[in-house]
């Protein structure tokens, strides 16, 4: 069982912000890492089609053995992975918005959420943000175009700098103090938000803290690879690879086929 790879899946390569947070902690370990860009954004798709896409990849990745599976989309997660841990064995980590930190420390009691429409209008999210919002004011704004953009290369564009602009100057105006980012795609943004926000404006993401869950997990259950060398990635996509290229080499990544 410890040798057996860790399998994580996206709607795209956002998921690679996490997996890299990953690879730093548990270098041992096997991983498996699919992009369902072919079924991308998952946003844009109704919750009973994500659940689907949802449990086609997690089939895929059981078959491969995968020991752990870690959802790494917050769509994904609000929407389906209540519905995977009811349907396999296995443990399941997934994302949340990191509201819980950025409610916590708030000095000015505002603070604003990035993500996407599954994330925002999911059940999940509207727990999370009742449970630890209470007395902060949170601004929502889905990313609309976002993750379409930084799938087709645009991450470094002028056009992805003018409308991140346009969705967090609203945030600025009403004094909030924390920006959570609520895709695994928009961690990829940090350098861009870090240029336009204020320097008082803090950037929260959850992949340090989903990678400690997917360690704690390990541990407790005593899957955790015993090996000593360095583990290795498998990519996959089931879409073009070209976006993917633009973090991984050419030579990496495999096309699959998961109707």
């Amino acid at each position: 069982m410890s040798d057996r790879p860790i399998g994580v899946f996206d709607s795209g390569v956002g998921g690679l912000s996490l997996l890299h947070e990953l690879r730093s902690l548990l270098p041992n370990e096997d991983f498996i890492y699919i992009s369902d860009n072919a079924f991308a954004p998952y946003g844009a798709l109704s919750p009973d089609d994500i659940r689907k896409r949802s449990q086609a990849l997690t089939h895929w990745l059981c078959e491969k053995s995968c020991k752990i599976i870690v959802v790494a989309c917050n769509t994904a997660t609000t929407n389906a992975i209540e519905s995977l841990r009811k349907t396999h064995p296995i443990p399941f980590v997934g994302i949340e918005p990191a509201i819980k930190p950025a409610a916590l420390q708030t000095k000015t009691g505002v603070v604003g959420v990035l993500a996407t429409k599954g994330t925002l209008s999911s059940g999940l999210f509207h727990q999370t943000s009742t449970s630890y919002g209470q007395g902060v004011r949170i601004l929502e704004k889905e990313g609309k175009h976002l993750v379409e953009m930084i799938e087709s290369g645009k991450l470094h564009s002028k056009e992805i700098e003018q409308l991140l602009q346009s969705y967090i100057q609203p945030m600025i105006e009403q004094r909030a103090d924390h920006l959570v980012l609520g895709c695994t795609h928009y961690p990829f943004l940090t350098p861009i938000l870090t240029r336009i926000l204020p320097q008082h404006i803090k950037i929260v993401d959850c992949n340090g803290a989903v990678a400690k869950q997917v360690e704690r997990v390990l541990n407790k259950q005593e899957i955790g690879c015993e090996s000593q060398h360095l583990g290795n990635i498998t990519y996959f996509c089931t879409g073009d690879s070209e976006s993917m290229r633009q973090f991984v080499s050419s030579d990496e990544v495999n096309t699959l086929s998961i109707p």
